[in-house]
């Protein structure tokens, strides 16, 4: 089976939005196969539908002065960071088109989340960088060890709807962790975040383009699906973009 792939590149939160709908009604109509769009989004803070603004800590004020957006969105999950050096990963994939491990079994929503954890776990360790799962933690943990304890580099939250996916996952690759301090990141306070670039001591320089071709490397393998490389979404559905808009 193909995946599509488009990096979109650094896009403000809410045209990341407009695309992702865009993407999920032409996968609804079966106009278009599974996709995944990679992206950088400029500051924001996004929460879930299990969730509130209490775990955000940085007042209104503070945020617009910081240029900080603030966006609820229908994702599982608590608060979380985008910015500047984070890849941000959309699934848009058909969950149906799934089965468990060669059987009949179809996937469902834990283990699609398994499986993307499966898939950063993979990415994390081409740059030398160990983790692994928490169980009752989504997302991926590096290891403890002796007095250090486990650090999120990268977070989880997913939505599904007809069986289709949306949102995804935010890897901490060369991210500002500064920034964090303006939330309790999915609302755990016991524990701090981390990025690949804080992480990495071998293997691959911790930059945006290693961590894009890892993360669509192992997005392929884990998923088995080939990855297709597009230029833009305009050429994943099929469409000429509007005047005024770039066809890159």
């Amino acid at each position: 089976m193909i995946l599509n792939l488009v990096h979109l590149g650094r896009v403000d939160y809410a045209s990341g939005l407009s695309i992702q709908k865009q993407v999920i009604k032409a996968r609804h109509a079966g106009l278009i196969g599974n996709t995944l769009l990679l992206l950088e989004h400029p500051p924001v803070l996004t929460y879930g539908r299990n969730s509130g603004r209490g775990n955000i800590l940085a007042s209104d004020e503070f945020l617009a002065y910081r240029g900080v957006e603030i966006h609820e969105i229908n994702r599982g999950g608590d608060v979380t960071y985008h910015g500047p050096g984070q890849l941000v990963g959309y699934p848009i994939l058909d969950l149906r088109s799934f089965t468990l491990g060669g059987s009949e079994k179809r996937l469902g929503a834990v283990d699609y989340v398994r499986l993307l954890e499966e898939v950063l776990i993979r990415a994390c360790a081409d740059f030398g960088v160990r983790t692994q799962r928490i169980a009752g933690r989504t997302g991926v943990w590096t290891l403890a060890g002796g007095s250090i304890e486990e650090k999120k580099v990268a977070a989880i939250g997913v939505h599904i709807s007809r069986g289709i996916t949306s949102h995804g996952f935010a890897l901490n690759v060369t991210t500002d962790l500064r920034d964090f301090d303006l939330i309790v990141p999915c609302g755990i306070s016991d524990r701090t975040v981390t990025s690949l670039e804080q992480e990495t001591d071998v293997g691959s320089p911790a930059t945006m383009e290693n961590a894009i071709n890892a993360v669509a490397r192992h997005f392929g393998r884990v998923f088995e699906h080939q990855v297709l490389w597009l230029e833009s979404v305009e050429d994943l559905l099929g469409v000429a973009p509007q005047a005024g808009e770039s066809a890159g």
